[in-house]
Order: C-alpha cells, then structure tokens, then sequence
C-alpha cells in the first residue's frame, strides 16, 4: 500500500512540475511557484550573458511556459488531423534541425526540448550565436526575438521586414522583458537568499 501510495505521489509530482505557472505575467510570481526555475535562468545567464528577462520573455511568447506546445495539426474535411507544418516543440519551440545543431555544438547530447533548464540554456546558446553571427546585443531582446523566429540567415535577409505581425509580436516580447527586469529587480534578493 505503501509503495502505491509513492508511486501515485511521484505521479503527481511529475505532473505538477511541467504545468505552466499560474501568473505568467509576473516572473517574480513564477519563480516563486517554480523555484528550480530561477536556478535554470541564472545557469543560463552566467553561461552565456543573456539576461534571465530576455530568457523568459522569448519562453512566454514561444510557449506559454508550456513543456509540451506544438503547433496544432490542421484538419482535414473539418475533423481528419493532417501534419503539423513544422518540428517545433516544447518550452523553445525549437525545430528538429535546430536542436540537434545545439546539441552537436554544445555536447549536449540528452537535452531535452520538454526541459525548462535544458530550454533556458538552448535560448542563451541561441541568442549567443545571434549575437556573434548577427552583432545582435544580448540585451536587444527585439531584435533577438526576430533572429529567433526568423533564423539567422532569415535575419540577415531581413525576411521580417514585411511581416508586421511578427514586427508587432518582437515588439510585444521586447516589452514583456523589460516588465521582466523590472520586477526582477525587485525580487531578485529575496530569490538570492533562498539559494
């Protein structure tokens, strides 16, 4: 009875760890409730200098702070589901292509997409290479975000000058991050001191 009981318990657990935060929009809030959260962001800042906001902003905006978000599969005569139109998964929404290169890159070979740490660190290696290949400052969390959903050489082609949506969306994420890093101001010692 016991041992059912530790199952079922893990069980839970394991479900409550990959639901997204209840106050999205507060990253204090977040990583109040998540609190191995804030380790993984830190992780990623010190390693690759992308600041814990801009992490979080392109997180929320990729997933919702869902592990497991794809793209909806499109349906066929109303109720037939056909092929997603792209690889993308998880807390990055990182394609199939672009995770193995960050895998091979980086030497992590068992990283996983469904992994907030593993995602947070993919993000910081990400906006390095954006930085490096591109000039982009890893404080330019607009620019960063165009060079994320584009692709660097989609950057480089300046494939999102004619998008305003996702002009607006840049935008949206840029704003988000500085709401981030306000807030974090405010209860970054408080998170510190826990660690």
């Amino acid at each position: 009875m016991q041992r059912l009981f530790i199952i079922i318990s893990l069980i839970f657990l394991s479900a409550c760890a990959s639901t997204p935060p209840k106050h999205p929009d507060n990253i204090c809030q977040i990583f109040d409730e998540k609190d191995d959260w804030y380790e993984a962001a830190v992780s990623t800042e010190k390693r690759w200098g992308v600041p814990i906001p801009v992490q979080m902003a392109i997180i929320y905006q990729e997933s919702s702070f869902v592990a497991t978000a794809e793209p909806p599969r499109p349906l066929i005569l109303g109720f037939i589901p056909w092929f997603r139109s792209s690889s993308a998964y998880g807390y990055p929404q990182a394609q199939d292509g672009t995770w193995k290169e960050y895998q091979q890159k980086t030497g992590h070979w068992f990283a996983d997409r469904d992994d907030f740490s593993d995602s947070c660190d993919f993000i910081g290696w990400y906006c390095t290479v954006s930085n490096k290949k591109l000039g982009l400052s890893k404080t330019d969390t607009h620019n960063l975000y165009l060079a994320y959903h584009e692709g660097h050489g989609g950057f480089q082609r300046n494939s999102h000058s004619h998008k305003q949506w996702l002009l607006t969306t840049a935008q949206k994420v840029h704003n988000r991050a500085r709401r981030y890093e306000t807030q974090l101001a405010a209860c970054r010692p408080k998170l510190e001191a826990r660690n």
